[in-house]
């Protein structure tokens, strides 16, 4: 029997974990987001307290993240990864690590230009998201529409 929305007894175990990297990325940059704005309160972004909202929001994700895997595991019946699982994984890395890149030159290019923390923070954390986001999109097409390597 599959169940609606994601067809989870058709689903791999990697491919559930993309799922949950995904979703769990978007929900804590999201909350990031809010968080950070609604404190804005009208003064320059540079100037809201940010450091302890970033690293909350950051744990709880990765927290999330462990435990829906976990869950995941417990209840998938598959066998364990196999090689298109490895190639998935590693094409979803490499795709995802671009970001990684980005966020490392935005980074370098900000602090050149002596830009005040704030911005040199928020362009890391949002090139991680995005990374983890990216990485997750190239697993779930890969599983659901084919993955040739090249």
């Amino acid at each position: 029997m599959m169940s609606g929305l994601f067809y989870l007894d058709e689903v791999t175990h990697e491919e559930k974990r993309a799922w949950i990297l995904g979703i769990a990325a978007i929900a804590s940059y999201a909350v990031y987001l809010v968080l950070l704005l609604g404190r804005a309160g009208g003064r320059p972004l540079a100037d809201v307290p940010y450091v302890a909202t970033l690293l909350w929001t950051v744990g709880a994700s990765i927290v999330a993240t462990i435990v829906a895997s976990i869950a995941a595991a417990i209840v998938s019946q598959d066998g364990g990864k196999d090689q298109r699982d490895r190639e998935i994984g590693r094409f979803g890395e490499y795709v995802g690590h671009s970001f990684v890149v980005i966020g490392a030159v935005a980074a370098l290019l900000l602090a050149m230009a002596e830009a005040p923390h704030f911005w040199i923070a928020n362009a890391v954390y949002l090139c991680f998201t995005l990374s983890a986001i990216l990485g997750s999109v190239a697993r779930v097409f890969a599983y659901r529409r084919g993955f040739q390597p090249w």
